[in-house]
């Protein structure tokens, strides 16, 4: 039986009427999520490319912005600059991340964020039928419908800002 949780991500889907499935995520011992999810994936008939992280940067205005990108491209740092206006960007510090979206460090979603923060979607979840996303609570994921998720995201800023 699959586990129920609940979550701010969740109660969106729901309400929106969308289809997902719940995965759990092993956590190691000192509560981390583990680090093979290519394997836990594969073993489940997913692509362990269609996993979406959600990348919290801060710029050196103070302001912070979140990617949402799946696969394995990394952030092109100096065109994220450049679109945000920002002269210095970096990583947001580990305890930034639920300050600032409410969620932990390996559970943090692309959607039901605070308005406040500016989301980014790039590309690449275009190339992927079904996508994983944190659900907001750590040790569980959501499998949903990349078209799904891209309609929650219709408002959010939308390119390329990843390097493949």
């Amino acid at each position: 039986m699959e586990p129920i949780i609940n979550s701010a991500v969740t109660d969106l889907l729901q309400k929106q009427n969308i289809a997902f499935e719940v995965i759990e995520i092993p956590l190691s011992d000192d509560k981390k999520p583990i680090r093979n999810l290519e394997e836990l994936f594969s073993a489940k008939g997913l692509d362990p490319t269609s996993v979406v992280r959600s990348v919290l940067f801060r710029g050196g205005s103070e302001r912070f912005y979140l990617l949402a990108v799946a696969g394995a491209g990394r952030a092109d740092w100096g065109f994220l600059r450049k679109q945000l206006d920002e002269r210095q960007l970096r990583m947001a510090e580990f305890d930034e991340v639920p300050e600032v979206t409410g969620y932990v460090v390996g559970a943090v979603p692309p959607i039901a964020l605070p308005v406040t923060l500016r989301v980014m979607v790039d590309s690449s979840l275009h190339h992927y039928e079904t996508v994983v996303i944190g659900s907001g609570v750590l040790g569980y994921a959501l499998l949903l419908k990349g078209a799904d998720l891209l309609a929650l995201l219709a408002g959010a800023e939308q390119g390329e800002f990843v390097k493949a």
